[in-house]
């Protein structure tokens, strides 16, 4: 544990804060296989793991 960090201090702290920005509703694919492959019929759902940081 760090030098700085007593057991007691991870208390103060919450378990984890997250950012979930409103989807909007923008239709769906129709082409089922494509959905099937991508893991969502939402097109803007449809974000590929790439392996490196998210970058805006």
């Amino acid at each position: 544990m760090h030098e700085h960090f007593k057991d007691n201090d991870c208390d103060k702290f919450p378990v984890a804060m997250a950012y979930v920005p409103w989807q909007e509703f923008n239709g769906m694919y129709d082409d089922l296989e494509k959905a099937y492959c991508a893991g969502t019929i939402f097109p803007e759902l449809d974000k590929p793991f790439t392996g490196r940081r998210c970058v805006s």
